[in-house]
């Protein structure tokens, strides 16, 4: 009787899936300056200050907040302050620009405070490619760096189907 051998499992190939960086969607909420703009254009201080005072801010409460204006409008960076100034003490942490950018830096920052590259030492390691969450591509860069000086090789994909990134040199 033939005994198959799985060579993927004895490689000794380590498999790391960047998605378990990835904040959850359930934990991101957005402040759209939108609301506050007189005809969706301007921004008028004494009623915005007057409306900040108004909003329910409890909504935020623990959650990852990026600040941003969903219209095409000039809003002065006081506008933008203020708006953290409420959330701070609120909200988990505050951030100013699109979702897209907060979840690159929240991945960002969850990676690089939680990978013990000592863990990867002379290791061959594989970067997990596929996955129902996509994580964004600034992780993926900043995974190679991060990596590339202890292990033994780093590769892209899946351990049965892998693209060679880097290899060191004996």
């Amino acid at each position: 009787m033939e005994t198959f051998v799985n060579k993927v499992a004895e490689s000794g190939i380590i498999t790391l899936d960047l998605t378990a960086y990835v904040p959850g969607a359930d934990t991101i909420m957005g402040f759209d300056l939108k609301p506050f703009l007189f005809r969706e254009m301007i921004l008028r201080e004494k009623d915005y200050r007057e409306a900040l005072k108004q909003h329910d801010w409890t909504v935020y409460q623990d959650k990852q907040v990026h600040i941003f204006c969903s219209v095409d409008a000039i809003i002065p960076m006081w506008a933008n302050m203020l708006a953290a100034v409420n959330l701070n003490g609120i909200a988990r942490s505050v951030f100013y620009g699109s979702r897209e950018a907060f979840e690159s830096h929240l991945t960002l920052r969850k990676l690089e405070h939680s990978i013990d590259v000592a863990e990867y030492a002379d290791k061959r390691v594989v970067i997990k490619g596929c996955a129902d969450v996509a994580a964004p591509a600034e992780a993926y860069v900043a995974i190679s760096a991060l990596l590339q000086p202890v292990v033994k090789s780093l590769m892209y994909g899946e351990p049965c189907s892998t693209v060679p990134v880097f290899k060191k040199k004996s």
